[in-house]
């Protein structure tokens, strides 16, 4: 291997020839499609692979390989991989802003439709209101008129949710914004019995965020960690880091974890594996960070856990 090949997996040399590829492929299916080609047809042409590295991050990667014969008999495999983590990023992106576009535009439609009904309603309930004694099955009138302003409120939520963010940007810590977001969880936190394993770097992490909805975005994400966790001793990890010019906050637990299939979903307006959710709230975070042009990474393991990994651009 080169040395691009230990920067990108975090090994040494020397660690890395202790290991073969299959060691780090980290989808066993991968794996065995990738040992099944090469046994069977010599060669792995662009296959799409997710390697983990040292760290145990999930790296994505089109590899190609093929079996060699050495001049004495030997067999050897030789191959070439490149690092695509940041295309399928950027893909996985632009996605997520689509999927968010066309929710908006459904809801604002469905908002239009749904507001004009229910506004003849409302009327009518105050015209009834005025011929129908208090006596007289008023309660009724109640019912509709409470149900109506419910129906009325969740257009609202909706809208909010889908409309773009309007941001007061000044130049803030990340550290401080994330000790805001700890201090409106903390009694959930501590009512859970969570242990809370806080680690910041030694330089303020500044960013240009709006600072209310920044919290806002990371509570939701703090929240729905702790609502994962239900073992005992429950773990949120939560780090502020700077590296190469990024600062990143990551946000993990040790929760039940989020299925491949979910995964791919998590950010989808209205899709929630909540009894009681709406789906609205990693939707509205989504929203927020792309309006502060953050990076969002979610890795996720059933019955082991989940990392938010967020990353921002240092102001210039």
């Amino acid at each position: 291997m080169n040395t691009a090949t230990c920067k990108l997996l975090g090994y040494t040399k020397e660690e890395l020839q202790q290991k073969t590829l299959p060691d780090l492929i980290s989808n066993p299916i991968s794996c065995s499609k990738y040992l099944t080609l090469l046994s069977e047809r010599k060669e792995v042409e662009d296959m799409e692979v997710e390697l983990l590295s040292k760290d145990r991050m999930r790296i994505s990667c089109i590899l190609s390989a093929s079996a060699e014969e050495d001049l004495d008999g030997t067999i050897f495999i030789q191959g070439i991989i490149h690092d695509i983590t940041n295309l399928k990023k950027a893909e996985k992106a632009t996605l997520q802003a689509e999927k968010l576009a066309a929710a908006g535009r459904l809801v604002r439609t469905l908002a239009h439709e749904v507001r004009n009904p229910l506004n003849n309603i409302n009327l009518s309930i105050d015209q009834l209101s005025h011929l129908i004694s208090k006596d007289d099955n008023h309660f009724l009138l109640d019912i509709i008129q409470r149900n109506s302003r419910r129906i009325g409120g969740l257009i609202t939520e909706l809208l909010d949710s889908s409309r773009p963010v309007d941001l007061l940007m000044e130049k803030h810590p990340l550290q401080g914004i994330m000790d805001d977001t700890i201090a409106a969880a903390i009694d959930r936190i501590t009512l859970r019995q969570i242990n809370l394993n806080v680690q910041y770097s030694d330089e303020p992490a500044f960013v240009m965020a709006d600072r209310e909805k920044l919290k806002i975005a990371f509570l939701n994400i703090l929240i729905n960690a702790v609502e994962a966790i239900n073992t005992k001793p429950g773990i949120i990890r939560i780090g502020v880091a700077t590296q190469n010019g990024k600062h990143t906050v990551q946000i993990s637990d040790n929760g039940s974890g989020i299925s491949e299939e979910n995964l791919s979903r998590l950010f989808e307006p209205y899709f929630t594996s909540k009894r009681n959710g709406m789906g609205l709230g990693l939707a509205s975070t989504l929203t927020i960070l792309q309006a502060h042009k953050a990076t969002v990474d979610v890795q996720s393991k059933v019955g082991q856990g989940t990392a938010f990994v967020i990353g921002f651009e240092e102001p210039k």
